[in-house]
């Protein structure tokens, strides 16, 4: 089976063809484009709707045919299209569901939309499907979503913790703002942070605080934690020169949360296997922790691929073999972008 993964949740064109083989579990990504904007929203300092969808408009037909001529296919060759379609930026969405639907329908392939965070689940298994072991806990962790899932099989799943109220990701982007480092923050912060710690300098500031980490549940919240860096930074006159140290102190206590709450997860549901993924699943020591704390507890670590953990077509493609949402030709017209009520 060849798909056709299409992805524009926020502010990436992205599209990915891959060669499905199931019953060897083994897939062959053909070919994977990624137009980034990153570039034209840093100098607002967060994505602006408007501008991202025109950009999608402008961007994803372009970037489709680029992954065709790589993948050395044309449409004819395509079994299935797979495309996102929520949770995310409402016009963004708009602008890749239209696309895939005209698609679908222009070369009679079937359709599938995809949930985005999903595509995040499954992005492990691009590289490892056939070494996953269940039940296994997976990490979703990204700009906007923090989820602890509980997956009893490929495709039997279940969030058992989510974040109240801010993701990871946007706890950094946000701690980044007030320390006026730019966007996207969680980059920045983890590299401040990492050249820190490898100059080995002493640490003045007390830690700042982990909500949260001991409650009986396995929910998250980083509000508090934002809102502890933002008084810490208010009561020290110098703070400008300790950014570094902010960072480190900010990421350790981040790093903390996540790895510890999985790792009660994994205990209480007696898991196999660990899965991490999303953006924030990129950040170095967040990796770190959880190679050196699974090898400790002797559980298989699965990590997305660098290249699989920020917004990508791929993982979209990936998770189509384990959606419920069965296509036909025509289903086309009946695709929508989903809103956020559609998510209450």
């Amino acid at each position: 089976m060849i798909i056709l993964g299409i992805e524009t949740s926020c502010d990436e064109s992205a599209a990915s063809i891959i060669k499905v083989n199931k019953a060897k579990k083994e897939v062959k990504v053909l070919g994977s484009i990624i137009s980034s904007q990153i570039k034209i929203h840093t100098k607002y300092g967060g994505v602006v709707p408007e501008v991202a969808a025109r950009e999608h408009v402008f961007n994803l037909l372009p970037v489709i045919a680029k992954t065709l001529k790589k993948a050395n296919l044309n449409f004819k060759d395509i079994d299935k299209i797979a495309v996102t379609n929520g949770p995310g930026l409402i016009t963004s969405l708009i602008s890749g569901v239209q696309t895939a639907k005209t698609l679908s329908y222009a070369f009679k392939k079937h359709l599938q939309v995809i949930d985005h965070i999903n595509g995040h689940l499954y992005s492990p298994f691009i590289d490892n499907w056939k070494n996953i072991k269940f039940p296994a806990i997976s990490l979703t962790v990204s700009g906007g979503h923090t989820n602890l899932i509980l997956m009893l099989s490929e495709t039997k799943t279940r969030i058992i913790g989510k974040t109240l109220d801010d993701a990871a990701g946007e706890a950094y982007d946000k701690a980044a703002k007030m320390m006026n480092l730019g966007y996207p923050g969680g980059p920045i912060i983890s590299r401040l942070g990492q050249e820190f710690f490898d100059l080995n300098q002493e640490i003045e500031q007390k830690p700042l605080p982990r909500p949260m980490l001991n409650n009986k549940d396995f929910n998250f919240s980083f509000s508090g934690l934002k809102t502890a860096l933002l008084y810490r930074l208010q009561k020290d006159s110098a703070w400008k020169k300790r950014i570094p140290e902010y960072c480190y102190l900010y990421q350790e206590a981040i790093t903390e949360i996540l790895v510890k709450k999985t790792l009660k997860a994994t205990k209480t549901f007696n898991t196999k296997s660990i899965l991490v993924s999303g953006g924030v699943s990129a950040n170095k020591q967040l990796r770190q922790e959880f190679v050196k704390q699974s090898h400790k507890q002797g559980l298989q670590l699965f990590l997305s691929d660098l290249q699989y953990s920020t917004d990508n077509a791929t993982m979209i493609a990936m998770a189509s073999l384990f959606s419920k949402n069965s296509s036909k030709k025509d289903n086309w017209k009946s695709v929508k972008a989903r809103t956020e009520s559609d998510f209450k």
